[in-house]
């Protein structure tokens, strides 16, 4: 891994770079966890799904978290 900052070939800072991907990653595993969800509901195993109830929310806050950042950080 490189400790130099790669900003000069992508043109984004890593942290920049670094506060968009996540705010993406917990809103795409928000959305992968509903499917999980209903499967373990369909199964039967209701401490499966609110197993997995519980990690939705958390990459919810996640993503309303980075989205706030986001938001603060870009003026708008």
């Amino acid at each position: 891994m490189s400790t130099h900052e790669t900003g000069t070939v992508t043109g984004t800072a890593d942290k920049d770079y670094n506060l968009l991907w996540f705010t993406q990653a917990s809103l795409d595993n928000a959305l992968r966890l509903e499917t999980y969800v209903q499967d373990a509901e369909r199964a039967g195993d209701s401490e499966l799904a609110e197993f997995f109830r519980k990690a939705q929310n958390e990459s919810r806050k996640g993503g309303e978290q980075g989205k706030a950042m986001l938001q603060a950080r870009l003026g708008s």
